[in-house]
């Protein structure tokens, strides 16, 4: 039986160990994730050699409040910033890649390149734009081109990655992308790091007990007036997009500690 205990310090499950459960008969489709559209999911793979299915199938325990949640938040629950109802906006993905390391389960992130022309600098999930060979945007589209950025970006093997949910097209007004955020399970780690200096300034994990921690939690602020949760982890101030879905993973996972929202992080113009 999985050890599925809740640290009392952290609220995330103790266990890092290869603890896994099958799903029940429907839990493991794509079905019903909510405004993904028709057709999910469908074959793939090295990112043509790895599936895109969407499977909760054996899937560790601590993982199952994340799928859950995934199958029934509705994006007015993740963000105030949706996607243009035109249609408007270019078509993207990230990948939100859960593993498990020395200190339990942890989180892939990666920091861009202070060069690139959007969102230089920060710390953000690995991702970038659909091409047209990923395919079909309202089906599996984002699935290829996650895993495909990916691996351009960290140099990760996407056939140790099992997709186990996707959340809604979120929307990131300074750069007009349509984010689709796509969740995985690292169940073959493989080795990861900087491949392309021009793209991608650094690549590496943050345990989930430090994004829960409060110590590590604030409020960034902009001077435009813009404010939104941030973590100050590895060296790194995460905020922006990719905090925002961390801290409502976070929350509708059940991971969500009290923390001290009035703690403000500044940001510059630059930003």
């Amino acid at each position: 039986m999985a050890d599925d205990r809740r640290c009392e310090s952290t609220g995330v499950p103790m266990t890092h160990a290869q603890t896994h459960r099958s799903t029940q008969a429907g839990n493991g489709s794509a079905e019903g994730l909510g405004h993904r559209g028709p057709g999910w999911p469908g074959p793939g793979g090295r990112a043509a050699e790895a599936g895109v299915a969407v499977t909760t199938d054996g899937l560790p325990a601590w993982l199952d409040p994340v799928a859950r949640a995934a199958r029934s938040v509705q994006p007015q629950q993740l963000s105030r910033f949706l996607p243009p109802e035109s249609g408007a906006g270019r078509q993207s993905a990230v990948l939100v890649l859960f593993g498990e390391g020395e200190r339990g389960p942890e989180l892939l992130l990666m920091e861009r390149s202070g060069t690139l022309r959007s969102h230089a600098g920060q710390p953000s999930f690995p991702g970038g734009a659909l091409d047209p060979e990923d395919g079909d945007q309202a089906t599996t589209g984002p699935l290829r081109a996650a895993l495909r950025e990916a691996e351009e970006e960290t140099g990760l093997d996407p056939r140790g990655v099992q997709l186990f949910g996707v959340l809604p097209r979120l929307y990131i007004p300074v750069s007009s992308f349509v984010v689709t955020p796509v969740l995985g399970w690292w169940r073959a780690p493989s080795p990861v790091g900087v491949v392309d200096p021009a793209e991608t300034a650094r690549v590496f994990t943050v345990p989930v007990a430090d994004l829960t921690d409060p110590a590590n939690r604030a409020t960034a602020v902009h001077p435009s007036g813009h404010s939104g949760p941030a973590f100050l982890v590895e060296s790194a101030l995460v905020w922006g997009f990719t905090a925002g879905v961390i801290d409502r993973i976070v929350h509708y996972a059940g991971w969500e500690r009290p923390w001290d929202r009035a703690r403000q992080v500044p940001l510059d113009w630059r930003a």
